[in-house]
């Protein structure tokens, strides 16, 4: 019974901070990240990488003035989108505040930058399981208030031939919303 009851603290904590987040429309992750470092008065750098085994897909690095998240280069653009949106999550949470990166992982995972100009890495192997948990579900959270956004507004003219249907199974946007012609009288 505690279990369920930590979920659901969890679940409102992550609810009121997602909605308290200003989204942009139409919403695009790079774009958000953007005005996450915006208001926060520090850079965030989106390096792709191309993913290997045993190794996140996702990570993010706070360095004295930059924070920088790598994300796999060689996945869907939904799966990019989840995987930026998880890395900023432990932003928002203020993760990276509190987790302390081992040196020796600095140095594996970054041997071309000094080890005192990483402060933290973190990354799936860092984070506690709770910091996880948390990242995880504000991802979620914002990928389904985005799409309770998306269905409130018009819904745009049918495009040609399949066009809408392979748009929303890679996660390309839709081309902007055109209006019908008014009929004659």
């Amino acid at each position: 019974m505690h279990a369920a009851r930590r979920y659901k603290r969890l679940l409102q904590r992550c609810s009121r901070t997602v909605e308290a987040l200003h989204l942009p429309s139409p919403f695009d992750a790079a774009r958000f990240i953007d005005g996450l470092a915006a208001a926060r008065g520090r850079n965030v750098v989106l390096l792709p990488v191309t993913a290997r085994p045993h190794i996140p897909c996702g990570l993010l690095i706070t360095t004295d003035r930059t924070h920088c998240i790598l994300y796999a280069a060689d996945t869907t653009p939904l799966h990019q989108q989840h995987i930026l949106l998880h890395e900023a999550a432990h932003l928002i949470c203020g993760h990276h505040e509190t987790s302390p990166a081992p040196a020796a992982a600095a140095q594996v995972l970054l041997p071309h930058l000094p080890a005192s100009l990483v402060q933290r890495v973190l990354g799936r192997s860092v984070y506690t399981e709770p910091q996880e948990a948390e990242a995880e579900l504000v991802a979620s959270l914002i990928l389904n208030r985005v799409s309770r956004l998306d269905r409130a507004k018009p819904a745009p003219l049918p495009a040609g031939r399949g066009e809408a249907r392979l748009r929303s199974l890679f996660g390309a946007p839709p081309p902007e919303t055109r209006r019908a012609p008014e009929p004659r009288a």
